[in-house]
């Protein structure tokens, strides 16, 4: 059987495996992860085709051309919530012009699977996690047997929609049994392709671990796709990972662990250094970090070539970090900022504008805050409620939504645009906030000392193209204003 996977065309440079989806107001342009995981379990039994459409500058017509050409009797389409009014049309534009099974993945499934199969181009939604849903799928569909007892999807029979049961989500176990990503990489995509504003270009994103423990009200990967279950990849298989990278993929100056927070377990942290060392590896790497790890940790992480921490701080107000249930303080963000910068490590500090008790005093405490840590790469985020998560629940409860449609949660441009309206700050003016705090901070003098230092690091050169890259789509970003 073969089987085609789909990233498919919306806008430029648009990211579906984003956390805030976009089109990267600095040039960031993500893998298409999670489809890349299930292509990996797949393609071990099935020839497959991987086709990220976005990152090629495909419109539907070179999708359909291609589609004709490889004749898969699988089609797999990715989607996320600002693109899913778009992603249903491409797949309705496939079936009207290729007769084949068509299945929508992503975290729009687990939402609306009943809105989704009532189009004319969907015939199966995965809900939640999928890879391992795509695989007995299409083990089932390959062998022409029933698809009843396939959990964690939905399809159409007979007209009518038919939601199976949940599927448990995957183990640690399970975890191991998928091939290395970065093979898939090699192999269907072109990683030069793929930027993120953080890391040293070129590089690679991978999992070592799935779903996340907190509680955080506005996130959304770990309450409509993978989970709150923590469960992860052992230390060895990652580091088998990182050894095959170097090995087949030289150019790679990092790879970015992508996992909601790799430091929930420090032990593991501080087990998985000590390996990484002792097996004398040289690829950079860096992560999501939670606030509140400690400088001991930190340390041993810099040892290990870990050259930067994305770390969600959110807010400068605490009683908007005690809102969305962060679990952290503001006198802990500036705790774990001055020990990473002890350390030795970079700091990319995400902060978001428009979360419960957002007015303009709390918008001035999270500018303060910034000021005071200096983030040496700062991203400031519209928040965007996503239907599936606490936070979205509780817009719509208090009626703060200017729109419940997430397809709606971009602007023309494919940029973040607030639909939430407070009754001191409105949507425009929580948009507006966020650009003038970006441009303020990056256009000051004082960052100028923070990109030098940056720069005078090891890995200079690589430091300098990044944030020259960065800088130029930035500008071309507020430009465009």
């Amino acid at each position: 059987m073969k089987i085609y996977l789909l990233n498919p065309p919306y806008m430029p440079h648009f990211g579906r495996g984003m956390r805030w989806q976009d089109t990267g107001r600095g040039g960031t342009l993500y893998y298409p992860i999670w489809l890349s995981y299930a292509a990996a379990l797949l393609d071990k039994y099935y020839q497959i085709k991987l086709v990220d459409a976005p990152a090629w500058n495909w419109d539907k017509k070179d999708v359909l051309k291609d589609i004709e050409k490889f004749k898969p009797e699988l089609i797999i389409i990715d989607s996320s919530f600002p693109s899913l009014n778009n992603d249903v049309k491409i797949a309705e534009y496939i079936k009207r012009n290729y007769n084949s099974k068509i299945v929508l993945v992503g975290p729009p499934g687990s939402q609306f699977p009943d809105k989704i199969l009532q189009s004319h181009g969907v015939d199966i939604v995965t809900r939640y996690e999928y890879d391992f849903t795509l695989k007995e799928l299409a083990e089932r569909l390959d062998s022409s047997q029933d698809i009843s007892s396939v959990r964690g999807i939905s399809y159409k029979e007979n007209g009518k929609i038919i939601h199976n049961p949940e599927r448990e989500f995957s183990t640690s176990e399970d975890l191991e049994k998928i091939p290395f990503v970065s093979k898939i990489y090699k192999k269907y995509l072109n990683i030069e392709d793929y930027f993120l504003g953080s890391s040293l270009y070129p590089e690679v994103q991978i999992f070592t671990g799935r779903g996340c423990p907190f509680q955080c009200t506005f996130c959304s990967w770990p309450q409509t796709l993978m989970g709150r279950k923590y469960r992860v990849r052992s230390i060895e298989n990652v580091l088998d990972e990182l050894e095959w990278i170097e090995k087949n993929l030289p150019q790679v100056k990092e790879v970015f662990f992508e996992d909601d927070t790799f430091t929930v377990d420090r032990q593991r942290v501080r087990d998985f250094c000590d390996a990484y060392i002792e097996r004398d590896l040289r690829v950079t790497w860096a992560c999501n970090a939670r606030v509140g790890l400690d400088y001991e940790t930190m340390k041993k992480m810099r040892e290990a070539n870990c050259r930067l921490l994305i770390t969600g701080f959110e807010s400068g107000n605490d009683e908007i970090l005690i809102n969305i249930k962060k679990g952290i303080t503001v006198k802990d963000i500036k705790r774990f900022s001055e020990d990473a910068k002890r350390a030795g490590l970079l700091v990319h500090g995400d902060f978001i504008i428009g979360l419960p008790g957002e007015t303009r005093e709390t918008i001035r405490n999270t500018e303060k805050l910034i000021s005071e840590i200096k983030p040496d790469i700062l991203q400031v985020s519209v928040a965007s409620p996503f239907p599936g998560t606490e936070f979205y629940e509780w817009c719509l409860r208090n009626d703060y939504l200017v729109t419940s449609n997430p397809n709606e949660y971009l602007d023309k441009n494919g940029h973040q645009k607030s639909i939430i309206r407070y009754s001191e700050v409105k949507e425009d003016e929580i948009t507006e906030e966020v650009n003038r705090i970006l441009k303020d901070y990056y256009l000051s003098f004082s960052y100028v000392k923070i990109a030098l230092n940056q720069v005078l690091r090891k890995n200079g050169l690589y430091e300098l193209r990044r944030l020259l890259y960065s800088a130029r789509m930035f500008l071309r970003y507020i430009g465009g204003l």
